[in-house]
């Protein structure tokens, strides 16, 4: 005989489990419990734990994670949806969140239970997330909208409280744009690559086609095209009397025979020519063949920005350009360097998390039936003991759902005291917003080379072309990831000392990387705050493209940050003015300021009051 238990949830958790592999259609699937995030890995699922207590809440929400990642299971082709993923970060979270709505929708047709076990499931994730407090439509997440717009048309349900607010914010504007082909969608749900085509083109219905990559089918169809066209030209062994026939005709017109040639040169070359461009656009005998086709973009931003060669270009961890005992020696150096600051950056991080800690408005919810027990409430009990003990129970602070990153301009105009002071700020930012619950990553941004590196020699090696683009070899450094504990990471901040690591500074794809790596997160709220001395500056690339074409990338990016509306973008400029291409920016004349204007301004975008916040920020109306 099996030993009993001792936990009540088991017999729960194990007949949910059971039920997981038989809706999932996989005996070999584990099921566990944790208090990892829900998912997917492999042959593993993860679901959220459940305590002895068995709380409504909790059965519901493991129910609800259960069936959602049960009919993904079910339904979901890992292969076909890998190949029409779309590139783009917008794209990507678009797709991912119409595929799920997509297995929901088709589980709630065949097995109607599973719905309100997913809407329970949802709803708790939209609470958690903030939806229910949203009134803009620029602070709802697009892709969530456009799921549960997704799910809501598939299935005719009403969506949970939260999710329907953002549902709604965002559905205007959807249907706007994408309202023709959404009435479509109930003949597209069973199969998953006419569905993957359909959402594709929502996507680019809502203005992210720039993110879709190449068409998937369009590439088939070529590559089918190019086989027959190759079949076409092999010689058949069977047909020798046709041989001889184009062999007399050839001796008979041996101009035309030549034509004949070329035409079939020109079609290796280019499957379509003939079609697009007659028999005029035959190649002369002789002349070189047509180029390849351009590369993608080298920027979302600007299409035209080009980059010479970025096969040199590296994003690399801080530990790696330094060996441990030098990124310890160099840290000891920068606390030597900061020693006399230790007293005013202490107060200015006690006053930062202070008025953030003033922020997060604690309540409680009273009169529930499990949580701590409201004492308030025992002198009624005592008055009459039929009346049940009451609950209460706090909510959750509004930081924990944040990711704020410094992006730190690392160019040899920073050399000395400036790269010293943002060096600490980082540090003391990243210590108190890590206390706060917000977490923090930071990056740095510089070149590999002074002038020029292994891009510009392989630049002069092909003849110096004309207007190359982009003419150095990028370094993107990463001194601290959102999720690694400070304490892990705080010598890495150390080599920004390291004598010939500044260099050249190459602002716009720094700010495109940086928000690529943000786009991919999954916190409610994002903030990238740029510390930089003033322009985007490279000798190498300004020597042989206009002069501008550096600071109007960065503009184009600037711009589609704005405008996408997923990351709140703010700067700080040492001894430049940056509110020329930033909206939310402060300068500073001295870098003592620094630290003062860091601690404004992020305490300032936690700030309940937008005057008060617009007051801080400096905000500048663009003109």
């Amino acid at each position: 005989m099996s030993k009993p238990t001792d936990n009540p949830a088991d017999p729960f958790k194990k007949a949910l489990a059971e039920a997981t592999k038989v809706m999932a259609n996989d005996p070999e699937l584990t099921v566990s419990y944790s208090v990892d995030p829900a998912g997917l890995s492999g042959d593993s699922m993860r679901l959220p734990q459940v305590s002895r207590r068995m709380t409504r809440d909790e059965v519901l929400l493991a129910r609800g994670t259960a069936d959602a990642l049960a009919l993904h299971r079910k339904y979901h082709d890992e292969g076909v949806h890998a190949r029409y993923a779309p590139p783009g970060d917008m794209a990507r979270d678009l797709y991912e969140a119409m595929e799920t709505a997509r297995c929901e929708a088709m589980g709630a047709r065949d097995m109607p239970g599973t719905a309100s076990n997913i809407d329970a499931k949802i709803g708790n994730e939209a609470m958690r997330r903030g939806f229910d407090s949203m009134t803009e439509a620029s602070e709802a997440p697009l892709p969530a909208a456009a799921g549960f717009l997704i799910r809501h048309l598939a299935t005719g349900r009403d969506m949970p409280a939260g999710a329907q607010n953002v549902m709604e914010l965002w559905r205007g504007f959807i249907e706007q744009q994408a309202g023709g082909t959404l009435e479509d969608l109930q003949d597209r749900l069973s199969d998953q690559s006419d569905f993957a085509r359909f959402a594709r083109q929502i996507i680019s219905d809502l203005g992210y086609a720039d993110q879709l990559g190449e068409d998937p089918d369009q590439q088939d169809q070529d590559q089918e095209d190019q086989a027959e066209e190759d079949a076409d030209e092999q010689p058949d062994p069977d047909s020798t009397g046709d041989d001889d026939q184009d062999e007399q005709s050839a001796e008979a017109d041996p101009e035309q025979s030549q034509d004949e040639q070329q035409d079939q040169a020109q079609v290796s070359m280019d499957e379509n020519a003939e079609d697009e461009m007659g028999d005029e656009a035959e190649l002369p005998e002789g002349d070189a063949p047509q180029d390849p086709p351009p590369p993608p973009a080298a920027s979302d931003a600007d299409p035209n920005y080009r980059v010479y060669l970025a096969a040199h270009d590296e994003e690399i961890a801080a530990e790696d350009l330094a060996e441990p005992a030098e990124l310890e020696r160099l840290r000891a150096y920068l606390d030597q360097q900061l020693d006399p600051l230790k007293g005013a950056v202490g107060r200015l991080a006690n006053k930062l998390q202070r008025r953030l800690q003033a922020q997060q408005s604690r309540s409680w919810e009273f009169d529930l039936e499990e949580g701590t027990l409201d004492a308030g409430r025992l002198a009624r009990v005592v008055a009459n003991p039929t009346t049940p003990l009451s609950f209460k129970r706090e909510k959750d602070t509004e930081f924990r759902d944040t990711v704020v990153t410094l992006l730190l301009d690392n160019s040899g105009s920073m050399r000395g005291r400036p790269i010293s002071i943002a060096a600490i700020c980082a540090d003391v930012l990243a210590r108190t917003l890590e206390r706060c619950d917000v977490k923090v990553e930071i990056l740095g941004f510089t070149t590999r080379a002074w002038k020029g590196g292994q891009a510009r020699e392989a630049w002069l090696n092909a003849g110096r072309p004309q207007q190359p683009g982009r003419l150095n070899d990028l370094r993107h450094i990463i001194y601290k990831s959102a999720d690694a504990p400070w304490r892990r990471v705080r010598d890495n901040l150390g080599l920004m000392m390291k004598e010939g690591l500044l260099k050249e500074n190459i602002d716009g794809e720094a700010l495109e990387w940086a928000h690529r790596r943000m786009a991919a997160r999954r916190e409610q709220r994002k903030i990238l705050m740029v510390i930089s001395d003033g322009a985007p500056v490279d000798d190498s690339t300004l020597s042989v493209n206009p002069a501008n074409y550096l600071e109007k990338h960065l503009r184009d990016v600037i711009a589609m940050v704005e405008k996408r509306k997923m990351v709140e973008l703010l700067a700080i400029g040492i001894g430049h003015d940056v509110t020329r291409y930033y909206d939310r920016a402060v300068t500073i004349t001295d870098v003592d300021q620094l630290a003062g204007a860091m601690t404004e301004q992020l305490a300032a975008l936690f700030d309940s009051d937008p005057r008060a916040r617009a007051r801080i920020m400096g905000i500048r109306k663009a003109s």
